[in-house]
This record gives C-alpha cells, sequence and structure tokens, in this order.
C-alpha cells in the first residue's frame, strides 16, 4: 500500500469518526429529552398525555422512515443555511443528526419504559418530585440500555455516513465511491471495507464494555 492511499483512507477515517461521533452527540441530546416527554405523558406516565405522546409517536415513526438518501436531498437548502454548504464532512453531520435524532429516541424510550414501575411508585410514596424520579431513577436505572442503543445508532450512522459520501460528504464512503468503485480500484474499496468493519467492531466492543460495567455496579 502506498503512503498516498495509507494517508487517504487515515484522513477519510478520521472524517468518518467526526460525523458519527457529532452526530451521535446531537442525537443523544436531541433524542432522549423526546424520549422522556414520550415516556412521561404516555398513559400511566408521570405527565399523562396520550395525545400528545400519540403525535410525538407519529412524527417520530414519520421522520424514521424517510430513507436517509432522500433525507440527504431534502435537507440540501436546510444544510447550506446552517452551515454554509451541502458538501463536506461538516455539512453531513446536518441530515446525520436529524436522521439520528428520532431513531434514538425510540431506542431510549423503549430502555426508559422497562423501568421497574416499582421504584418509580416507591420515590413517589417519599414525595418525590417528577424531575427527581427522572433525574435518580428513570435516566439511571435505563443507562445500560441508552448506553447500548447508543453503541446500536453509532453503528447505524456509520453506514449511512459511508451513504453521505455518495453526494460528496467526505469520509470512507466518499474514498471508495471516487476511488475505489469510479476508478475500478479493487484495493481501494477492499481498505475502505476492512476499515468500516474494523470501526464499527471497536464502536461495538466499547459500548458493550461500558454497557457490562453499567449493569453490574
Amino acid at each position: 500500500m502506498s503512503r498516498l492511499i495509507f494517508d487517504l483512507i487515515l484522513r477519510a477515517t478520521w472524517e468518518t469518526a467526526q460525523m458519527v461521533l457529532v452526530s451521535g452527540l446531537v442525537a443523544v441530546i436531541g433524542g432522549l429529552p423526546l424520549a422522556l416527554v414520550m415516556v412521561a405523558t404516555r398513559r400511566g406516565g408521570l405527565l399523562p398525555c396520550p395525545p400528545v405522546a400519540r403525535l410525538l409517536g407519529l412524527v417520530v415513526d414519520m421522520l424514521r422512515a424517510i430513507p436517509f438518501i432522500i433525507l440527504l436531498v431534502i435537507l440540501i437548502p436546510v444544510t447550506r443555511m446552517i452551515v454554509g454548504t451541502s458538501l463536506g464532512t461538516t455539512a453531513a453531520i446536518v441530515p446525520l443528526s436529524l436522521a439520528a435524532i428520532p431513531y434514538f429516541a425510540r431506542i431510549a424510550e423503549v430502555s426508559l419504559r422497562e423501568v421497574d414501575p416499582a421504584l418509580i411508585d416507591a420515590v413517589r410514596t417519599m414525595g418525590g418530585t417528577r424531575w427527581m424520579i427522572v433525574r435518580h431513577v428513570l435516566i439511571p436505572e435505563a443507562l445500560p440500555g441508552l448506553v447500548a442503543g447508543l453503541t446500536v445508532t453509532l453503528i447505524t450512522l456509520t453506514g449511512a455516513s459511508a451513504m453521505a459520501g455518495a453526494v460528496g460528504a467526505g469520509g470512507l464512503g466518499d474514498v471508495a465511491i471516487r476511488y475505489g468503485y469510479q476508478r475500478f480500484n479493487t484495493e481501494i474499496m477492499t481498505l475502505v471495507v476492512l476499515v468500516l468493519i474494523a470501526f464499527v467492531a471497536l464502536i461495538q466492543a466499547i459500548g458493550n464494555a461500558i454497557s457490562n460495567h453499567l449493569r453490574h455496579t
């Protein structure tokens, strides 16, 4: 492998890591509160309002139903307005984040709903406020599942970031398409696939380790 190819793959890997980690962070910031509201407003929740829960669930499902490649195109004007361009790594973070928020919100909702209701009732009985229940019961008890859900989200974002390479987003997908597929360079295509496999395996290993540690503490 030449030095040029090595530098190309290294830079693309860093760009992919940037896209995945930043959009993953945005997914948590936007998706976790959304999940908490959906759980709190459902029937029997901390702040029951089933119409709100159903409406939020419908919006989340509608956003999740849009194929990412279509979302990329639809959001081009929004991306340009936010970052000033629709090309490059920074631009790709916008559609990646908007796709990840509802995805993580649904995963987080499942984890939050699995928290033992008896714990919530116990805190209520002791005079705990809704905020105390969220902070000291819901999130801590659901944390292993939330970490596992974030791991799945990051892996999904890795695949989406590679897909974003088709529209000039940079990263490993861009290298695979521009230098591998279009130039019929099997070596680069193979290297990109191997790096993506290693990248996903690393995310999964770290996520599993953190989740397992939280389950046993």
